[in-house]
């Protein structure tokens, strides 16, 4: 890294949310602290008779009122989601983009898997009426890439742009390329993540994870680090973050609200729970090496959380390897167990609720686990005051990717 990157710092700016338990920061934020859970019965047409019956649907959410119609037709829900919240980061940063300077603003997020709603209408349409009744967006609007595409076309943003295709962890890998997007030259990148995978043809695909939860009351189908856990549910919905370099983000008046410390990434294979331990201490120490960041002044951890009890038992004693004796006394929280995990959109998720925790001195709790079998101070019950520097986001994924990042918190200034 040269000196002229190593003086650019990536901070955070603005938040846009849309997610189960609220649309917009704010009530994200307040149904995560009060550790209100959300988890239902899946209600969307033709998945009734599936064994997957919990998760965490986004209701509150009307598309045609939040995406222009010429932009609507063009994609999935996945992308809906995506474009809103890129919205409401701009909006939350109050950023408005230099007319003279297209080339100063990127977009990146993450996908996991695509607009498998509107993939399955069209394949519909193909074998119930014949290829002329195909629309002609089908070839994008599935795409993995569509949300960066749709964002940067509507929003006129033509720097640095691209798309992280992974597992769950790539949401916070999108975090990483943005960081280096800034440390490059680039003075902002819109980024994030947003999954849709409630829909028949989504869900179906699921149910070859063993991971996956089929549990049907929705106080108990996700339980991490809990003598009950039973895997997973899903998640729709997802998070997008305004990123700039600090001092230009600074020169127009804007509130730092974090910076962008560290991050580290490994892969230790689908499944492999066990050898997570090895990838995700890896993935850690890289982190908190280029936040140059010491274990004891991490002051909360938002875990992975998978609801499994192998992955559950690695992510514990990776804490423990990573962060020696002070992992037993770190609070560590997954607010995810409330919404049910999005995928690509779940790490942005925490990202934005680990922002807002530093911010209002506040740990939001755990939803819904009462029975912590692991050695993690786990915040359960209600949430907890405490002075908050610094956080670690951890996020694991499926097929075997692993993911740490170190959040410091921001000034909060207006200048």
């Amino acid at each position: 890294m040269t000196a002229r990157q190593q003086e650019r710092r990536a901070v955070v700016t603005g938040l846009g949310v849309v997610a189960p338990n609220g649309v917009g920061a704010d009530a994200f934020w307040k149904a995560t602290r009060q550790g209100v859970s959300v988890l239902d019965r899946i209600s969307r047409e033709g998945c009734g008779h599936l064994p997957l019956r919990v998760a965490g649907e986004v209701r509150d959410f009307d598309a045609n009122i939040a995406i222009d119609g010429r932009f609507l037709v063009q994609t999935d829900r996945f992308t809906h989601y995506a474009m809103a919240a890129a919205d409401l980061a701009v909006a939350d940063a109050g950023f408005t983009p230099d007319e003279n300077a297209p080339f100063g603003v990127g977009v990146v997020t993450a996908a996991g898997s695509g607009g498998g709603e509107f993939g399955q209408r069209e394949l519909q349409q193909l074998w119930g009426e014949g290829p002329r009744f195909v629309g002609p967006y089908q070839s994008i609007a599935w795409f993995y890439a569509a949300s960066t595409g749709q964002i940067s076309i509507r929003g006129g943003f033509r720097g640095p742009c691209g798309v992280v295709a992974s597992d769950e962890a790539g949401g916070l890998d999108a975090l990483a390329h943005a960081a280096r997007a800034v440390r490059r030259g680039t003075d902002a990148v819109v980024v994030g993540a947003a999954e849709a995978p409630l829909a028949p043809y989504s869900m179906v695909c699921q149910l070859g994870y063993p991971e996956l939860s089929l549990g049907e009351d929705p106080e108990r189908a996700y339980l991490p680090f809990s003598a009950r856990a039973g895997g997973f549910v899903p998640a729709e919905g997802g998070a997008m973050l305004m990123v700039e370099d600090e001092s230009a983000a600074l020169r127009r008046g804007a509130r730092v609200r974090a910076v962008l410390a560290g991050h580290g990434a490994t892969f230790t294979g689908a499944s492999r729970w066990e050898e997570s331990r090895e990838g995700l201490v890896r993935a850690i120490r890289t982190a908190l090496d280029e936040a140059r960041c010491s274990p004891e002044e991490i002051d909360v951890v938002f875990a992975d959380a998978m609801g499994v009890p192998a992955a559950d038992r690695a992510e514990a004693f990776a804490l423990a390897d990573a962060l020696g004796t002070y992992a037993e006394r770190v609070p560590v929280t997954a607010p995810k167990a409330g919404i049910g995990r999005a995928y690509c959109g779940a790490p942005p998720l925490d990202v934005a609720a680990a922002v807002l925790a530093m911010e209002d001195g506040i740990l939001p709790p755990t939803p819904n686990v009462t029975d912590v079998c692991h050695d993690l101070a786990l915040v359960t019950g209600h949430a907890r005051p405490a002075e908050l520097r610094t956080a670690l986001v951890l996020s694991r994924g499926l097929m075997g990717s692993n993911a740490a990042l170190v959040l410091r918190r921001g000034s909060g200034e207006l200048r």
